[in-house]
């Protein structure tokens, strides 16, 4: 589903400042893969480029064969949209919404009809436990809640890939078991996974962990 080919990362910064370095990884359909590494290894950079929300400053990088070096912002935008859902430690929930709009809001960007994108937001909050408070905002959720409802958003768009950036990092051990539990389910009905990760505890029940330490790979 996803190569990438000698991906180096770059950013402007003194003599350059190398995120990145050389990264070759190929991740199938339907795996469940955990990328492991500390702080400041390369990994969330990885991510990014991986869900075409970043460029690579060199190498390849292809969707099922097709490579995406020379889309421009518009194809990458649109082709972001119809494969990847992004879960993210901040959750990144919109405040003044309601969990059922939070929900819907990738839809609205895709110009879905409103009818249709409130009968997929009830799907996705249903596939995840969060059907009996999908009129509440943020505010009135738990941080588990929080993130479950960050799920339901990222599988709106029924993507084939879904990128989750640290999705424990801000909640309780017990709550993030049950995150934990909720990706597996959603790995076990088919869906392709990479899951960022520091917790070792948290990698040694993924099928595949990388391992990723100064912008390189070192064991896949």
């Amino acid at each position: 589903m996803i190569s990438l080919q000698h991906i180096t990362k770059t950013y402007p910064v003194g003599d350059g400042l190398t995120v990145l370095d050389d990264v070759c990884l190929d991740i199938n359909e339907g795996e469940y893969v955990g990328i492991l590494g500390k702080s400041g290894s390369g990994k969330s950079t990885m991510l990014h480029i991986m869900g075409l929300l970043d460029r690579p400053t060199s190498g390849l990088l292809s969707f099922n064969g097709r490579p995406v070096h020379a889309l421009d912002d518009r194809e990458l935008s649109e082709l972001r949209g119809s494969l990847v859902g992004f879960v993210f430690q901040a959750f990144h929930l919109v405040p003044q919404l309601s969990v059922s709009e939070n929900v819907e809001l990738p839809l609205y960007y895709q110009r879905i009809p409103r009818r249709e994108r409130r009968e997929r937001a009830a799907h996705a909050l249903e596939q995840v436990g969060m059907s009996a408070r999908r009129g509440h905002v943020s505010s009135q959720l738990s941080g588990g809640e929080r993130q479950r409802t960050a799920i339901a958003r990222a599988l709106v768009t029924e993507p084939a890939l879904i990128l989750a950036d640290e999705p424990t990092g801000n909640l309780d051990s017990r709550t993030g078991g049950d995150i934990v539990a909720l990706l597996e389910r959603l790995h076990g009905q088919g869906r392709t996974i990479v899951m960022i990760t520091h917790d070792r505890e948290i990698a040694s029940h993924l099928p595949r962990v990388v391992h990723i330490r100064d912008g390189r790979i070192e064991g896949v």
